[in-house]
């Protein structure tokens, strides 16, 4: 149901590989339902029981690029020769339905969204309403842990993650928020404490 009573967000949300983002961001949605993920646009084929409009919106070569030349995206990426965005229509009719919407995105997807809210002329609603929050582990040391105690990845696998995490952690002074994962219970109340703060329209009266 929509809260008339909470301010829409636009909830950014990075981390390393094996931080605890997804768990925390699950955690997240099963405590406020009046926060839905985002739902991005792929021009790769669905994969098990995914659905189209569910999972993502399944677009051909031909229909992403009639956006992406339309300037349609808030951000996009290509991934394994497939692209991916985010529709700035899917943003607003979450909006206008009273609803802040969640994105789980890397660092890079992070930066397009903060350019394009920072470009964003007064007034504008995803500028009202962007909230990004970085969560990360308490080390790398500690992120080399997490990743080998999985028991799902190669040590060669594992040491691009952590090459890719010294990366991204280099740019989490970038975010208004961060959050080390250390304990999760902890790290999901901070997150919670971020995000009912932020839902507050007191906290941002212009």
């Amino acid at each position: 149901m929509s809260r008339p009573d909470l301010r829409p967000l636009l909830l950014v949300v990075s981390a390393p590989s094996g931080a605890g983002k997804t768990t925390l961001c699950d955690r997240l949605l099963a405590r406020h339902d009046e926060i839905v993920y985002s739902v991005s646009c792929t021009t790769r084929l669905p994969r098990g029981n995914e659905v189209h409009g569910r999972d993502y919106f399944f677009l051909s070569d031909e229909e992403f690029a009639d956006y992406l030349e339309r300037g349609a995206f808030i951000e996009h990426a290509v991934v394994h020769d497939f692209h991916y965005g985010t529709l700035k229509a899917t943003l607003r009719d979450a909006f206008e339905r009273g609803k802040s919407v969640l994105m789980d995105i890397d660092v890079q997807g992070a930066a397009q969204i903060r350019r394009f809210v920072s470009d964003a002329p007064a007034g504008d609603p995803f500028k009202q309403a962007f909230v990004d929050i970085f969560v990360e582990p308490p080390s790398l040391d500690t992120l080399a842990e997490r990743l080998r105690s999985r028991a799902e990845d190669s040590e060669e696998v594992i040491a691009r993650r952590l090459k890719n995490a010294e990366r991204e952690m280099a740019q989490r002074k970038l975010y208004r928020y961060r959050v080390v994962n250390a304990d999760l219970d902890e790290a999901c109340r901070e997150l919670d404490r971020i995000v009912s703060s932020e839902q507050k329209p007191s906290t941002h009266p212009g």
